[in-house]
């Protein structure tokens, strides 16, 4: 879902606020020939001056009425940004995003083209949309399948493989007569159908997103692998943050979502919340190009060509656990896990980052670049010493996660954890001199800056508003969006197109995640020597901890990247004997899982 700046507008869906709109003319009406979508219904320009019974936005006592009691969020009110760049369709009619009614119900192709000729989309940041709420409004269309039960499979990988085949051909069958109408579909229809026309010399493109049928696109994003994850605007289902059962509450709460992501982001969603992520910087990229004023990347940067590169991540997340001692649990009464706050967005806003041209040093070269005052963005072939034979506190993970403690590692790094492992050992480094490290081959950038900086503000900023108004449902949107995007700048199949090559960055990633485990040991030695206590687990960015009576582990800032309290209990005599009685680290993740109610992995 890629959005254009030329597209042709028939009439302004959004007239100045402060005059009443003008009676539009008659090539402003909707086409006289469109079979009956309600001769009743009011026109849009009527729609935002004549309140509608049956409209999205309803009236406070209207919302009262529901059957269901809105969560919190769905109360919040909804503005018009979105309006004239998104569409919002029932079974029953079709809505602007702030709630005005457009039209009856869409239940013909034939009225489907009048709509989108009629309503002249313009794009926000990706293509205009046209959203199907309810499987009532796709059904109308012939877009329904039978893919069967998940009983009829032993996993559901295969019974959503049969969903998006029958849907796609499902929607095939009917776009006949929009082809003939001159329009062209890009790529195969699915969950959303990208369509493109030409009006003169200028294109118009909208994209038509099914909500019943999201759960049939497989993305890393949606969490598919018989678990379902964040399936961007629309939420979480096992969260409970996904849109409200009811068709028409449903249709307000996405239409606040739209408006919303408009606002706070500048952008329509995109289809996964990694491609939101990637709508967001681009916007910032676009009004770069226009000022000639801020860092402009144009071209991916993937990883060189070098010998020996880490298996998986090329910076992995830490991943440790160890038995308590004694000391441990003298005094302990509870259990818990603290989490950087935003923490890939917060490394993402301060790091300085390669781009362009990338040189390969060898050699002395490569130990001279390295031994610089601020080294060069890039990664290094270093050996890693032996743990062991340095004084490193016993009570955390080893400095990087390929140390060994017997013998040393040859491996590539970044010029993070270079910085990481050459700080002092107080702040969570391991106090190597950059001779102690061996590098012997440097890849580097010729340019570097805060690529990242505008784009996590943006994403800060709306993550500030979304926590100040309970809007758990937006909070969790921007999270996934920005773990969405961090994780996708590793794969160049997510980025194949020309225009979205740039976004393919793994180094990028590897820095951000580097940053995230590096933070996390300042941190905890910090705690240590305030507290006395030593995590007993860390997973990626977040630590378990055995504390005592009234100690607080989690930071009084709220600034992104500083420690939050993620997870508490208060520990029974039975759960502290688990501690005790632990002589695995296998026993010791088993005994926190306990604790906290949770499988093993979580």
């Amino acid at each position: 879902m890629s959005g254009i700046d030329d597209q042709i507008a028939l009439f302004d869906l959004d007239p100045e606020p402060e005059e009443p709109p003008a009676e539009p003319s008659a090539s402003e009406e909707p086409p006289s020939e469109t079979p009956d979508m309600s001769a009743e219904d009011p026109s849009p320009t009527d729609a935002d001056t004549v309140p509608s019974d049956t409209g999205v936005a309803a009236s406070a006592d209207q919302r009262d009425e529901l059957p269901v009691q809105p969560r919190p969020w769905e109360s919040l009110p909804v503005t018009e940004d979105a309006d004239g760049h998104a569409i919002i369709v029932t079974a029953e009619a079709t809505y602007t995003p702030s709630g005005a009614r457009l039209t009856g119900p869409v239940d013909t192709i034939e009225k489907l083209d009048k709509l989108l000729h009629w309503a002249a989309l313009t794009p926000h940041g990706l293509t205009a949309q046209v959203w199907f709420v309810g499987i009532d409004s796709c059904a109308q269309l012939g877009w329904t399948i039978d893919p069967g039960s998940e009983d009829d499979v032993d996993d559901l990988e295969q019974l959503r493989q049969r969903a998006a085949t029958e849907l796609t051909h499902a929607i095939t069958a009917t776009l006949p007569p929009l082809i003939t109408a001159g329009w062209e579909l890009r790529g195969d229809p699915g969950y959303v159908i990208h369509l493109i026309r030409k009006v003169g010399k200028a294109t118009q493109m909208v994209d038509l997103v099914l909500e019943p049928y999201v759960w049939t696109y497989w993305n890393k994003d949606f969490g598919w692998g018989n678990r379902v994850g964040d399936m961007g605007i629309l939420g979480n289902p096992a969260a409970g943050t996904y849109l409200p059962d009811e068709d028409l509450p449903a249709a307000r709460e996405l239409g606040r979502r739209l408006a919303w992501s408009v606002k706070h982001l500048d952008t329509l969603p995109g289809p996964t919340p990694a491609r939101t992520g990637a709508a967001v910087l681009d916007k910032i990229r676009r009004e770069r190009l226009r000022t000639g004023k801020g860092i402009v990347v144009t071209a991916g940067g993937p990883l060189p060509p070098i010998d020996g590169a880490p298996r998986g991540d090329f910076e992995p997340p830490a991943g440790w656990s160890r038995i308590p001692d004694a000391d441990d649990l003298d005094g302990v009464t509870s259990l818990v896990t603290i989490d950087q706050r935003a923490a890939y967005l917060a490394s993402a806003g301060m790091l300085s980052f390669g781009y362009g041209r990338v040189r390969n040093l060898l050699g002395a070269d490569a130990a001279a670049a390295g031994a610089a005052d601020k080294p060069a963005f890039g990664i290094w072939r270093v050996t890693l010493p032996a743990a062991g034979q340095y004084a490193l506190p016993e009570k955390l993970p080893l400095p990087h996660p390929a140390m060994l403690n017997d013998r040393p590692v040859q491996t590539w790094i970044t010029t993070v954890s270079l910085d990481g492992l050459c700080a002092p050992i107080a702040d969570g480094g391991m106090g190597l001199d950059i001779d102690d490290l061996g590098i012997t081959e440097a890849w580097v950038y010729e340019e570097q800056g805060r690529a990242l900086d505008k784009w996590a503000k943006v994403l800060r900023e709306a993550r500030a508003v979304a926590v100040d108004t309970g809007d758990a449902a937006m909070k969790r949107f921007l999270g996934a969006c920005y773990k969405g995007y961090v994780g996708r700048m590793v794969n160049p199949d997510m980025w194949t197109a020309t225009r979205m090559q740039h976004h393919h960055q793994p180094l990028w990633r590897a820095a951000i995640m580097a940053h995230c485990r590096w933070r996390g040991r300042r941190v905890a030695m910090r705690i240590a020597r305030e507290t006395g206590r030593w995590p007993i687990r860390t997973m990626t960015d977040s630590w378990v901890y055995l504390v005592g009576e009234g100690q607080t582990l989690a930071d009084d800032s709220d600034a992104l990247g500083k420690m939050v309290l993620e997870k508490h209990v208060d520990l029974t005599d039975e759960m502290l004997l688990a501690f005790a009685a632990a002589e695995t680290t296998h026993e010791v993740r088993l005994a926190i899982a306990a604790a906290y109610g949770t499988d093993e992995g979580e």
